[in-house]
Parts: C-alpha cells; structure tokens; sequence
C-alpha cells in the first residue's frame, strides 16, 4: 500500500463547533405559561445533558428594566456556564459614537464580574451582528475593545434561528400543534443547510473545515428544540469545543486581537 493511498484513506477530522447563545436574560416573545427563566433553564438542561459549554452573552439593562430576569443570569452562571458582553442595551454600533459604544460595554460589567465566577468574561458579541457602518467606526470600535481587554465572539455558521420565537409563540398560544410541528422541521431543516453552506464558505475561504462559532438565542422554541439540534450536529459529524478553543484557530486572530488591522467580517465576507 502507497503511502499516498493509505493518507487517502484516512477519516476526514471531525469539524468543531462552539456554540454562543446571545439576549441574555430575555429573547421575546414567550407563550403563556412560559417565561425568560423557563426557557433558560431548558437550555441549560440540554448542554448539560451533551456536556457542552456555551457562551451566554448577556444585555444587563434587562436586569434593570426587570429585576426579575437577573434570576436567569444567575441561573446560568450557577450551571457553570460561562457569560459575555453582548453591550448594555443591544445597540446597533451603526446608530452610536465611539464613547457610547464603550459605555455599553462597561456598563455591562458589573454584573458580568459578579457572576464570570473565574471564568473569562472578556468576549464581545456585537449586538446584530453590526460592527459598524464604516470601516473608520469598525476600527474605533475594536480599539475600544482592545483597551477594555476584550476578544470579539465571531459569528461563523447561523440560520436566523431568532426568527422562530415569534411564531412558536402565536402557535403554541392559539393551541396549533400542526404549526407548531410545522416550525420544528423547518428550523432543523435550516440548521441542516447551513451546515453545508458554511462549511462551503469555509473551504472556499480557507481550503479546510475552520472551527465554527454558532450563534443561537435565548428563547423559548430554542430551549425545545436544543437537544435536537445538538444531537443534529454530532449526527452530522460535529465535536462540540469551547468558545476558546475555536477561536484559537488562527483564522480568528484578528477577533482574539482586535488592535489587529480587522478582516472581512464572518465567512460571507471572505
């Protein structure tokens, strides 16, 4: 045997996939009988029961609005899992000043260091994915992070899944089982084609499987259908890694070192 047709016969390594759930402590709507804590602790209970971390990103102004909601926060962090800054009220960047932007960050932050309990709190989610309207307001806005010690949480496989809290609300509350079921093959449907059209971007980016940064929310439909999407990915192949494991790869160094010069801005960009 060649040593050519014995490397060909080698399996393919498993791709990664780190898994980021932004809206901390509350993705709305939620059907009745249902809240912020309820769907959080589904959540929980479905990493838990995969052995997978996942960074939740939170918005803190939600803590304030509703003192309420910082009992999902706390829930999440008693679970061990870890918590980043998704800014302060999930402002566009595009719609702030550069001063602004660092106020949304740091007044994040006291709740974030009350409850990181050691774990690394210092990643950034930009709200709507929108790291600005120009590239002058980009680079502001990563020097902010730079001074402030934060990494940038990329965003690299996603299919909307924030576009199913809605319905599954009307459907569950209407008693719509049919619809309900109806959005439970399309959102894992979606979850499935986005595999293959990232894991496309990626090759045709980087001529190889990068780690993949996932980005899901904090909803109700998520917490119903997380354990299946989960079991989804191992079937398609997938390992589950941290958040910081992904983003060692080097193809997120300017993301991990944001006083880099920024690259194009996800796979879509590349």
């Amino acid at each position: 045997v060649t040593a050519a047709c014995a490397t060909a016969r080698q399996p393919e390594t498993a791709p990664a996939i780190a898994i980021t759930i932004d809206d901390l402590p509350v993705h709305e709507p939620y059907p009745r009988g249902e809240s912020a804590l309820t769907a959080t602790k589904e959540i929980l209970a479905a990493l838990k029961a995969e052995k997978v971390e996942a960074y939740g990103f939170i918005n803190a102004v939600w803590t304030e609005r509703d003192p309420a909601t910082t009992a999902v926060v706390e829930a999440w962090a008693a679970a061990g899992q870890p918590l980043g800054n998704h800014g302060f009220a999930h402002r566009h960047l595009s719609e702030m000043s550069a001063d602004e932007f660092q106020q949304e960050l740091v007044n994040n932050e006291p709740l974030l260091k009350r409850l990181s309990g050691g774990k690394d709190s210092k990643w950034f989610r930009y709200p709507f994915i929108d790291e600005g309207e120009s590239a002058e307001k980009r680079a502001a806005s990563r020097t902010v992070l730079a001074k402030h010690g934060y990494k940038v949480a990329d965003v690299t496989m996603d299919f909307s899944d924030w576009a199913w809290t809605a319905p599954y609300a009307r459907c569950k509350d209407s008693g719509d089982d049919a619809g309900v079921a109806q959005l439970e093959q399309l959102y894992l449907q979606a979850a499935r084609e986005s595999i293959t059209y990232y894991r496309g971007l990626s090759r045709a980016a980087h001529s190889r499987d990068i780690p993949f940064v996932l980005l899901l929310h904090v909803s109700s439909f998520e917490g119903r259908m997380l354990p299946r999407l989960l079991k989804l990915y191992r079937q398609e192949g997938f390992r589950f890694v941290t958040l910081a494991e992904a983003q060692s790869d080097p193809a997120y160094l300017d993301q991990v070192e944001p006083q880099r010069p920024a690259e194009p801005q996800g796979l879509e960009d590349k």
